[in-house]
């Protein structure tokens, strides 16, 4: 199969079938591609996923997000977050438990909808993702959906306290959260009740993600055998993405509330891409976010990585 690709990007404009000559599109090409490297069920246990959530001013999340997402309005607000997640016994559905891979993964996520065959559907745009395996960071985007940047973390837990560091290799993007559990929901967060925010995440399990080819991104479903989620109360966030002033301006983003999940056996499926049109203006801001950080993130960045 990894010959097929090869071959139809030798020759890209054509495509030989049943003796007659076929013209692709560079959308064709891209869609073959996607057969080609089609995801086979994913299982592992989530050891612990840790979303960070921010309510967000929607018209901000407009300029970054391409098309054909928009921002899930909740209440009047967006909401963007981090996922810190750590994966264990990631296998092929099917292969023994023992054969399984573990990995620490960051991923900075905006909740959207779409319209896809006529139906308005919801999920999270994810622009950037950073895990401490090689392999991921060789594979993403490649094997499986999902373009990773290598990362190096630094994760002291026990079981009701987390601090958990992250520093990308390319510098880019430096997270820090500081965290303790707790029985309490916070009153002024987006959601009434713990259980009305478990609702909105557990309907948005579908993600996509950007590839390096503009307007094409790759869709992974997330399915869990179980679903609770736990309150955390956090101490300190920051993160040189959401932190950087040039992308979200002062007043148009709030911290609003942190959620944990342990012990979760899961599956990922893959999902069909999606294309948007040519590059417009929001995508160019988004292309920003990935391949180049602003001096404030820079400087963001150096201060919140001390630790890690």
């Amino acid at each position: 199969m990894v010959k097929l690709v090869v071959a139809i990007e030798v020759r890209l404009s054509e495509y030989v079938f049943c003796g007659s000559v076929i013209r692709l599109t560079h959308r064709d090409f891209l869609a073959l591609r996607g057969y080609a490297m089609r995801l086979p069920v994913i299982q592992g246990v989530i050891d612990r996923r840790m979303l960070v959530n921010y309510r967000v001013d929607p018209r901000v999340l407009e300029t970054i997000l391409p098309a054909p997402f928009r921002p899930q309005v909740i209440h009047g607000q967006g909401l963007a977050g981090i996922c810190l997640i750590r994966l264990c016994h990631v296998r092929p559905k099917g292969l023994p438990y023992w054969l399984g891979l573990s990995s620490e993964n960051a991923a900075h996520r905006i909740a959207v909808e779409w319209v896809a065959g006529g139906t308005r559907r919801n999920g999270v745009y994810i622009f950037r993702r950073d895990t401490n395996s090689r392999l991921n960071a060789l594979a993403g985007g490649h094997v499986f959906p999902g373009v990773h940047q290598h990362a190096s973390f630094a994760c002291h837990e026990t079981r009701s306290c987390f601090d958990i560091a992250m520093r990308s290799d390319d510098r880019k993007t430096a997270i820090r959260v500081r965290a303790d559990q707790t029985q309490t929901w916070p009153a002024d967060s987006l959601f009434a009740t713990l259980a009305e925010a478990s609702q909105f995440f557990a309907a948005g399990s579908l993600g996509y993600s950007p590839t390096t080819a503009a307007g094409h991104f790759e869709g992974l479903e997330l399915r869990c055998r179980t679903w609770h989620m736990e309150p955390l109360i956090v101490q300190d966030v920051r993160s040189s993405l959401f932190d950087d002033r040039e992308i979200f301006p002062h007043g148009t983003i709030q911290f609003d509330n942190a959620l944990l999940m342990r012990g979760i056996e899961h599956e990922w499926h893959g999902r069909d891409d999606l294309c948007s049109p040519p590059q417009s203006s929001a995508e160019e801001v988004n292309s920003e976010i990935h391949s180049d950080a602003s001096a404030g993130s820079a400087t963001a960045n150096s201060s919140l990585t001390a630790s890690v």
